[in-house]
């Protein structure tokens, strides 16, 4: 319940365009009080029209649904929402039932993910970007009471994969949201406690 009136020091809901995945409906249902962590993510793709239609692709036979984040945040800092927090998104190996997906449109290391001669993430988040991100992680501390960490997906999966220009070569298999994410700004900004 978001308060109101001039005293409030409740942040607004930030300005969200919800529009579901077309699976949203057979992702697994959770209560909100199990929600205690934010990852946060790069898209790693050029713009937020690739990366819905990347979270469309159905990966999953059993389920039928395919791996996406909950929120996406446009260089713009427009705010677009393809999964309901009661819904269980697909966005980081283990920790997906207690966890909130935030992606921030970023090329990261696009299109050469895991070739070892590619693997500079060079792509300033925008001050939008981040502005939106911060508002976001504000409103969601008051929508989520048990949400108490925030982590990066390269802090959560940290597994090494052979390199696609060299198997000889092993590279990490996410590095998002990468070392041009303003962890200082953010963390000072929010009341969570990053985690490893």
């Amino acid at each position: 319940m978001v308060a109101s009136g001039p005293m409030s020091s409740v942040p607004p809901a930030p300005p969200i365009a919800f529009d579901p995945l077309p699976y949203q409906e057979r992702l697994d249902a959770r209560a909100l009080d199990e929600v205690d962590l934010v990852v946060i993510h790069c898209t790693e793709l050029p713009d937020l029209p690739m990366a819905r239609r990347f979270g469309e692709e159905v990966l999953y036979e059993t389920s039928l649904t395919g791996n996406s984040g909950h929120f996406y945040i446009d260089r713009d800092g427009s705010v677009h929402q393809y999964v309901a927090l009661e819904r269980i998104a697909h966005h980081v190996r283990g920790h997906n039932t207690r966890a909130v997906g935030i992606e921030l449109v970023n090329r990261g290391r696009y299109p050469d993910w895991l070739m070892a001669s590619h693997q500079a993430m060079d792509e300033a988040y925008t001050d939008a970007q981040i502005d939106a991100l911060i508002a976001l992680l504000r409103w969601l501390e008051v929508e989520l009471p048990s949400l108490r960490s925030i982590a990066g997906h390269e802090d959560l999966d940290t597994t090494e994969v052979r390199a696609t220009d060299n198997p000889e070569v092993l590279v990490r298999r996410k590095r998002d949201p990468g070392p041009l994410f303003p962890w200082e700004r953010v963390m000072a900004a929010v009341d969570l406690v990053r985690v490893p």
